[in-house]
C-alpha cells in the first residue's frame, strides 16, 4: 500500500536515489514535451509519404492535443487517487506503445488514431512527473529538483526540432515517434524500482468526473472536425458544429452541478484568473497556428529541408531556456500588466516579419530576425503569465488553475491548427504548391498577428495587479512553446517542521486534491480577488 503524503522518505538530490527520480522524471516528460515540437518539422514528409492531403497534416498534429487537452485534468486526478507513480508508469507505457503504432502507421487514418492515443498517454504522464517529484523529495531540495526539472525539458523543447529535422532527413520520419519506445524502456523500470509510490489519502470516497471530462473531450473534437472538414461543404460539418456546441454547454452544465467537478466553475469568480486566461488563449491560439504554419513554410515554400527547418527554430526556444528566469524577475519588480501586454505585441510584429520568408528566403536576414523577435516576445510575456495565473486563486487551488490555464492554451492551438488554414483560404492541397502555400502563408500571419493585438489589450485593459512573488522554478526556466509549465502541487505541513512532502499534482490536481495547505518557503502569498 502507498505511503500517505505525510510518511513518504525524505529523499535528497545528492542521492542515488534522488538522481534516480529525476532521471524517470524527466525522460518521461521529455517524451512528451518532444512529440510536441518534432511532429511539425515531420509533416511534409509524412503527407508525401502517406499521400494525405492537408486536412490528415492538422490530424497528425490536432488528434495528440485534443486528448492530451481534453484529458490532462482527468490525468492529474486519476494520479491523486490511484498512486502517482502507477499513474506515470502507466502513461509512459501506453505513450511508448502509441509511439509504436504512430511509427508503424501504414496510412493517414492510422496514423491519426494512434497520435489520439499518445495524447491519451500524455494525459496520464505529464502532471504526474511533476507531482512525483513534489511527493518524493525533502522540502530543502524540492525547489532545486524542479528547477532541474524543468531546465532539463527546457533543452529537450529546444533541440526537439533540431532532432526531429535530423531524424527525418535520416533514418525517416517513422523515427520521431519509435525513438519514444526504448525512451519508455528505460524510464519505466526506473520508475517502478527507485520512485516511491504516493497518493492523496484525503480524496478515497469523491466521485471522479469523468463525464465532464467526456464532454469536454468530446465539445473539442467535434468543432475542430467541423472546422478542418468544412472546405469539403458538407452538410455533416454543420451537424457536427452544432453538435460540438451542445456538448461544450451540456460540460458547463455538469461542471457547474456536480458536487466535485474537474473543472469548479466558481474559480472563474476571479477575475484576474478569467483575464489572464482569455490572455493565454489568444497568446498560444497564435502560437498554434505559427509554429504549425511555419514549419511547412520554410521547407514547401523557402525550399529549407527537415533538418534545416528544425535547426532554424532554435532560436525561440534557446532564449525561453536562457532569459525566462530574468523575465520573471523583471514581471515581478514591475507588475505583470507591461509584459503581458509588450510580450504580445513583440510576438505579433514576428508574425508581420515572418512575411518576408518567401522562396529562397534568406536564414540571416529574413528567418533570424522575426524568430528572435518572436523569441523574446515569449520570453517576456510566458513566465509572468504563469505567475499571475497562481497568484489569481487561493493558494491551495493553485495546482488546479495551473491546469486549466495549461488545458486552454492546448486547446487553444487545436483549434487554431484547425481554423487557421481555413481562414487563410488554403486548399487540401496547397502544401504540394509552394506558390499556393505562399499566398496562404501571407493571409495566415497577419490574422495570427491579429489575435495577439486582442491579447495583448485584454492585457492592458484588465491585468492590474502586482506580481506575484513566483520565485518557483518551473515559473521561470522551460521552454514552453505549446503551453504553459505546469505546477506542482502544495507542500503539506508536517508535525515537525510545518513543510513535508507534497500531495498535490501537477496541472491535473483534481478538486479534491487541491484542498488549502501550508506554503512551502518557495511558494507565493496567497492572493485571491
Amino acid at each position: 500500500m502507498a505511503a500517505s503524503a505525510q510518511d513518504l522518505p525524505a529523499v535528497r538530490i545528492a542521492t542515488p536515489s534522488g538522481k534516480w527520480i529525476l532521471l524517470t522524471t524527466v525522460l518521461g516528460s521529455s517524451m512528451a514535451m518532444l512529440d510536441s515540437t518534432v511532429v511539425n518539422v515531420a509533416l511534409p514528409r509524412i503527407g508525401r509519404d502517406l499521400n494525405a492531403d492537408l486536412a490528415a497534416l492538422q490530424w497528425t498534429v490536432n488528434a495528440y492535443m485534443l486528448t492530451l487537452a481534453g484529458l490532462i485534468l482527468l490525468g492529474g486526478a486519476l494520479g491523486d487517487r490511484f498512486g502517482r507513480r502507477k499513474i506515470f508508469v502507466l502513461g509512459v507505457i501506453w505513450f511508448a506503445t502509441a509511439s509504436l503504432l504512430c511509427g508503424l502507421a501504414p496510412n493517414a487514418g492510422v496514423l491519426v488514431a494512434a497520435r489520439a492515443l499518445q495524447g491519451i498517454g500524455g494525459a496520464l504522464l505529464t502532471p504526474g512527473s511533476l507531482a512525483l517529484i513534489q511527493a518524493s523529495f525533502h522540502p530543502d531540495d524540492r525547489a532545486r529538483a524542479v528547477g532541474l526539472w524543468s531546465g532539463f525539458g527546457g533543452i529537450g523543447a529546444a533541440v526537439g526540432p533540431f532532432l526531429g529535422g535530423w531524424l527525418v532527413d535520416g533514418p525517416g520520419w517513422r523515427w520521431v515517434f519509435l525513438l519514444n519506445v526504448p525512451v519508455a524502456l528505460l524510464c519505466a523500470p526506473v520508475a517502478l524500482r527507485h520512485v516511491p509510490e504516493s497518493k492523496d489519502d484525503r480524496i478515497h470516497g469523491r466521485g471522479f468526473d469523468v463525464l465532464g471530462a467526456a464532454l469536454g473531450a468530446l465539445s473539442l473534437a467535434l468543432v475542430t472536425y467541423a472546422l478542418i472538414e468544412a472546405p469539403t461543404g458538407s452538410p455533416a460539418v454543420a451537424v457536427t458544429a452544432v453538435a460540438g456546441v451542445a456538448a461544450g454547454v451540456a460540460f458547463v452544465y455538469v461542471e457547474k452541478r456536480r458536487p466535485d467537478p474537474m473543472m469548479p466553475l466558481d474559480i472563474f469568480a476571479s477575475r484576474q484568473f478569467t483575464a489572464v486566461n482569455l490572455v493565454t488563449l489568444c497568446v498560444y491560439a497564435a502560437f498554434g497556428g505559427f509554429f504549425f504554419l511555419t514549419a511547412l513554410q520554410l521547407q514547401v515554400v523557402a525550399g529549407y529541408s527537415a533538418l534545416g527547418a528544425g535547426t532554424a527554430l532554435l532560436p525561440t526556444t534557446v532564449m525561453m531556456l536562457f532569459l525566462s528566469a530574468r523575465s520573471g524577475e523583471l514581471g515581478q519588480r514591475i507588475g505583470p500588466r507591461i509584459p503581458l501586454t509588450v510580450g504580445p505585441l513583440l510576438c505579433a510584429t514576428a508574425m508581420l516579419l515572418m512575411l518576408r520568408v518567401g522562396p529562397h528566403a534568406s536564414y540571416l536576414t529574413d528567418v533570424l530576425p522575426a524568430l528572435l523577435v518572436m523569441g523574446l516576445g515569449m520570453v517576456t510575456l510566458v513566465a509572468p503569465l504563469t505567475a499571475t495565473v497562481l497568484a489569481s486563486v487561493d493558494s491551495g487551488r493553485a495546482g488546479l488553475a495551473s491546469g486549466i490555464n495549461n488545458a486552454a492554451a492546448r486547446a487553444a492551438g487545436l483549434i487554431a491548427v484547425a481554423a487557421l488554414p481555413l481562414l487563410a483560404g488554403m486548399g487540401p492541397e496547397a502544401y504540394r504548391s509552394a506558390e499556393q502555400f505562399n499566398d496562404a502563408f501571407r493571409r495566415a500571419m497577419p490574422l495570427c498577428a491579429g489575435v495577439l493585438v486582442l491579447g495583448a489589450v485584454l492585457a492592458f485593459t484588465s491585468v492590474r495587479r502586482p506580481a506575484p512573488d513566483c520565485r518557483r522554478p518551473e515559473c521561470h526556466t522551460h521552454g514552453a512553446l505549446t503551453a504553459p509549465p505546469l505546477e506542482p502541487g502544495r507542500p503539506l505541513p508536517t508535525a515537525a517542521s510545518g513543510a513535508g512532502s507534497s500531495a498535490g499534482s501537477g496541472a491535473g490536481s483534481s478538486p479534491g486534491s487541491s484542498a488549502p495547505s501550508s506554503p512551502g518557503p518557495d511558494t507565493p502569498s496567497p492572493s485571491g480577488d
